[in-house]
C-alpha cells in the first residue's frame, strides 16, 4: 500500500509518500507561500539533494495539484499514476473533544473540523482546504485524519479542566487539549522499545522541544497531563510564544498597550518567548550562538527556557509518583546538547544523571544520554510524526 501524508498549514503543505510494505519514503517535500507571491515547492531527491521549483499557487487546491505533478514527474517523481496512491493521511491540529482517535474522512468529519476552527482558526482552516483539495483532485481516494491532540484525550478531567465556571466548559469546550500528540505518542512508545520497558507499566516524560514546545506525562502508555492548553500558547517558553502567564498580566497589558483581543493573541504568540526576551530571533540556534558570544539577554533567555523545562519534569514526576525515562525530541531537543544537560541539572535526587561525554556528541539520533547507574534513563529519540499518520491511515483503510 502507498500512503501519502499531508500536513497542510495556512500557506504551506508538507508531504511524504510511503511504501507501507517496508515503510520506506518514496518522495517528500514541501510547498511554501500558497496564496502569496514567489510560491515554490522544495523536493528532496533520493540522493539527499533538494530541488526548488517556483510555481504560482493561489490556493491549496493548486498547491496539492502541484504536489501531485511533482510526484508524477519522470525526473523527480516516484509514481506513474495517481491511482498508485491508495490513501491520504492528514495531520489535523485541533480535534477538540469531538475526535479522540484517528478517523476516515466523510462529510461529518469535515463538518466537525470546520466547527472546531474557532479553537484553531489558522491551522484547521488549512487542513480542511487540503482535505477538500484531495476530494476534488482524487475523488474516491480514502482519506484519514490524525488529530494532534487525540493522544492527550486520555487526560482525566481533573487535569484538563480549568478552574472557571463549569458551564463554560459545557458551552464553549474551554479546557486543556494539548498538542504535539502524534510526536509524544511516537517517542513514548519508541523509548519503551529502546529500553525494553513494558509500555503498559511505565512512567515516561516526553519533552517535544522545537520552535513550539510541550511536555507530557505518559503513565502506562496514556497521557496523564500535558503542558499546552486550549491552544498551543500555554506551557513552556517557546520561540515566539510566551508560554504560561498570569491572565491578569494579559488584561493589564491590553489596557496599557491599547490592544484588542486578537492583537494581544498575536503579540503573545508571535512576538514573545525567546524572541521577545532577546530581540534577536525565535531560533534557539541563534540564541545559543549569541549567548556564547556574551549576549546577556540571550543568556537570560536560555536560563528561562531551560528552567521551565526542568519545572515541568519535576511536576510530572510528582504527578506520576516517579519516572522511568525522560525523552527529548524535536529540533531543539534532538540537537541542542547544552539545553538537555541544563534541563536535567540538579535532578540527581530523582535518580537522573546525564553522561556529559555522550550527551555532547548526540545530535539528531537515538541515544541514551544518561549514565549507566542513572535510575532514570534520559534518551534522545528523533520524532517521526509522519510515520504515525501513515500507519493509522493504512490500518483504518485496510480494516474498512
Amino acid at each position: 500500500m502507498k500512503v501519502l501524508v499531508l500536513n497542510c498549514g495556512s500557506s504551506s503543505i508538507k508531504y511524504k509518500l510511503y511504501n507501507m510494505d517496508d515503510e520506506s519514503v518514496l518522495a517528500q517535500g514541501g510547498v511554501e507561500r500558497i496564496g502569496l507571491d514567489n510560491a515554490f515547492i522544495k523536493v528532496k531527491l533520493p540522493n539527499g539533494e533538494k530541488k526548488q521549483i517556483m510555481h504560482d499557487m493561489p490556493d491549496h487546491k493548486e498547491g496539492v495539484n502541484f504536489v501531485f505533478k511533482c510526484l508524477l514527474d519522470p525526473e523527480i517523481g516516484a509514481i506513474k499514476d495517481l491511482k498508485e496512491i491508495d490513501a491520504v493521511g492528514h495531520r489535523v491540529v485541533q480535534g477538540g473533544d469531538k475526535f479522540k482517535e484517528s478517523v476516515i474522512v466523510d462529510k461529518s468529519v469535515e463538518d466537525g473540523i470546520e466547527e472546531l476552527c474557532d479553537l484553531a482558526p489558522v491551522h484547521n482552516a488549512g487542513h480542511l482546504k487540503g482535505i477538500r483539495a484531495v476530494d476534488s483532485l482524487m475523488p474516491g481516494t480514502p482519506q484519514v485524519c490524525v488529530f494532534d491532540n487525540a493522544f492527550h484525550s486520555t487526560m482525566p478531567d481533573y487535569a484538563y479542566l480549568y478552574a472557571i465556571p463549569y458551564e463554560l466548559y459545557e458551552k464553549y469546550h474551554v479546557r486543556r487539549y494539548g498538542f504535539h500528540g502524534t510526536s509524544h505518542r511516537y517517542v513514548s512508545k519508541r523509548v519503551c522499545e529502546i529500553l525494553g520497558l513494558d509500555q503498559n507499566n511505565s512512567k515516561i516524560i516526553t519533552c517535544h522541544i522545537g520552535n513550539g514546545g510541550s511536555v507530557a506525562a505518559v503513565l502506562n502508555g496514556k497521557v496523564l497531563d500535558t503542558s499546552m492548553g486550549l491552544t498551543p500558547l500555554a506551557g513552556l517558553m517557546m520561540g515566539s510564544r510566551c508560554g504560561d502567564i498570569d491572565a491578569s498580566a494579559v488584561t493589564y497589558l491590553m489596557e496599557k498597550l491599547n490592544m484588542k483581543p486578537q492583537e494581544m493573541a498575536d503579540f503573545l504568540n508571535k512576538k514573545s518567548g525567546v524572541l521577545g526576551i532577546t530581540g534577536i530571533s525565535s531560533d534557539m540556534r541563534d540564541i545559543e550562538n549569541a549567548a556564547n558570544e556574551g549576549n546577556e539577554k540571550a543568556q537570560l533567555a536560555l536560563r528561562m527556557y531551560e528552567y521551565r523545562i526542568k519545572k515541568y519534569i519535576g511536576a510530572y514526576t510528582a504527578a506520576m509518583g516517579g519516572v522511568d525515562a525522560i525523552v527529548f525530541t524535536a529540533g531543539v531537543g534532538e540537537n541542542q546538547t547544552g539545553l538537555r544537560e541544563e534541563a536535567c541539572k540538579n535532578l540527581e535526587y530523582l535518580g537522573i544523571k546525564i553522561n556529559k561525554e555522550v550527551n555532547d556528541k548526540v545530535r539528531g539520533e537515538e541515544a541514551i544520554i544518561s549514565t549507566d547507574d542513572s535510575k532514570v534513563k534520559v534518551v534522545v529519540v528523533p520524532t517521526d510524526e509522519e510515520i504515525v499518520i501513515a500507519r493509522d491511515t493504512m490500518d483504518l483503510v485496510a480494516n474498512k
